[in-house]
């Protein structure tokens, strides 16, 4: 695969392991009790609260993943 093909895939893989670690975020806070920290008649802002919430810890999951993924392929690059 030349450059711009292996570039376009990683890329496709970044945005995906990003839209993966969000949604597993989400499903994760969906266990929270939410009525306990949040004021009565407030769903839209208890919505976007959960919504804030998993986008910023999916992101950094999976800021993690790619790091990881990427420090793997440099070990196996320094052990040949």
């Amino acid at each position: 695969m030349n450059g711009a093909g292996q570039l376009a895939m990683e890329s496709l893989v970044n945005i995906l392991i990003s839209l993966g670690s969000i949604v597993f975020c989400w499903w994760i806070l969906t266990g929270v009790r939410w009525d306990v920290l949040i004021r009565p008649n407030r769903v839209m802002q208890a919505r976007l609260l959960l919504s804030v919430i998993s986008i910023v810890l999916g992101h950094g999951l999976a800021s993690f993943v790619i790091d990881y993924l990427g420090w793997s392929r440099l070990v196996g690059t320094l052990l040949r």
